[in-house]
């Protein structure tokens, strides 16, 4: 999904679309995950791990397949469904596998830090690889038949999520304690733990959009080739990547929120000075350092949520979670092609920039209530705190 995020749009606005168009096509990455993630999350909680993944990978497959026949741009847009939605549904499974192997806040934090390193890889090796065949595969750089190679490479890549996760032991599936009682993805919102999360969690999803709008048309304004636009968005990943290595070392002396407050006020004051940088090599500086700061985030929001949410409903949440970021990432990037095809993208930046320096202090109370505690509204059951990987004791 993340070459087809970096593709699709670079070869829209060579076949002479407008960035509001461009907003609007990737907008369409999120808009599958918006319907399909309670239910995924729903189904994984029935299912386990393996029937949601295959599902993704052949979905996942079809749809990048598709634009590799079909280049154009009414296909481009069914393939951004089809790939959005596949890595939604793959990404609350694994997620909810993970967190049910933790038995203590402590092994969640190991457990999401380390997990959350093959979606930092995935963003690097998504538009570095797919900006390369771009420019070189082609009897010229940027030529139809090398987006047509990238577009192919990235069909097969799913094939590899099946080959590692078709051997991983299924977990046994949580029972709800009363099971024929009804289910409402409201009911998670009634904890304001729940309210907080979903909310600064919405706002630091909105940075990664930004970034991976604004990066592309900066480019192309500029002049940049699809390498040197892939690479900048690489930088960004691997940086990511490389803290999130670092995390089980960080959380060792400091906390959760205090991390995550961090990482806002630093994307914040990095937001405001991205416009002024107008080489790809203060690009890519400050494509790290936001990497940086960003990658910090999720592992420390995906290890709140499993201390803050009964475990029979982990993927339930997770489905919610998805679903909060997403139905924003639909607006979103059509809102930041229409105010930057009127103001130009600084603006966009510095909207965005300030909104998540405010949100700060939401994330700064952003605390799990303690072990054993029963401070949680969502249900009396037990926490995924202090459960095994077995079931609720």
């Amino acid at each position: 999904m993340a070459g087809m995020r970096m593709a699709i749009p670079l070869l829209a606005l060579k076949q002479g679309f407008s960035a509001l168009v461009v907003g609007a096509l990737l907008a369409l990455f999120a808009l599958t995950q918006v319907f399909l993630a309670l239910p995924a999350g729903r189904y994984a909680d029935r299912k386990g791990l393996h029937k949601p993944v295959l599902l993704s990978v052949v979905l996942a497959s079809v749809g990048a397949g598709l634009s590799v026949i079909w280049p154009i741009f009414p296909v481009m847009c069914l393939s951004a469904l089809a790939t959005g939605g596949a890595a939604g549904m793959a990404v609350i499974s694994l997620q909810r596998h993970v967190g049910r192997l933790a038995s203590d806040p402590v092994q969640l934090k190991v457990a999401f830090s380390w997990l959350s390193i093959g979606p930092a890889i995935s963003n690097f090796l998504g538009p570095v690889m797919a900006g390369l065949l771009i420019d070189y595969a082609g009897p010229e750089p940027a030529h139809l038949s090398g987006f047509q190679w990238a577009f192919l490479c990235l069909a097969v890549l799913p094939l590899g999520t099946w080959f590692w996760v078709r051997k991983v032991p299924e977990l046994e599936i949580s029972k709800a304690p009363d099971a024929n009682a009804p289910r409402r993805a409201l009911d998670l919102l009634a904890d304001p733990m729940m309210r907080r999360l979903l909310g600064v969690n919405w706002l630091l999803s909105s940075c990664w959009d930004v970034h991976t709008f604004v990066v592309p048309v900066l480019g192309h304004e500029r002049g940049f080739s699809a390498s040197v636009v892939g690479a900048i968005l690489g930088a960004f990943a691997i940086s990511a990547a490389f803290i999130r290595v670092c995390l089980p070392w960080i959380f060792r002396h400091v906390h959760e929120h205090q991390i995550i407050t961090g990482a806002m006020l630093c994307t914040a004051v990095l937001f405001g000075l991205y416009p002024f940088m107008p080489t790809p090599w203060s690009m890519g500086f400050c494509s790290v350092m936001l990497g940086m700061a960003l990658g910090t985030v999720q592992p420390m929001i995906m290890s709140t949520l499993h201390q803050i949410t009964p475990q029979h409903r982990q993927g339930e949440a997770l489905g919610l979670r998805l679903m909060s970021i997403n139905a924003s990432s639909v607006l979103m990037p059509i809102l930041f092609g229409a105010a930057g095809a009127i103001a130009g993208v600084a603006p966009v930046f510095w909207v965005v920039g300030g909104a998540v320096g405010w949100g700060a202090r939401a994330a700064w109370r952003l605390r799990p209530p303690p072990a054993g505690s029963s401070t949680s509204s969502i249900s009396p059951s037990t926490s995924s705190t202090t459960s095994s990987q077995d079931g609720p004791h």
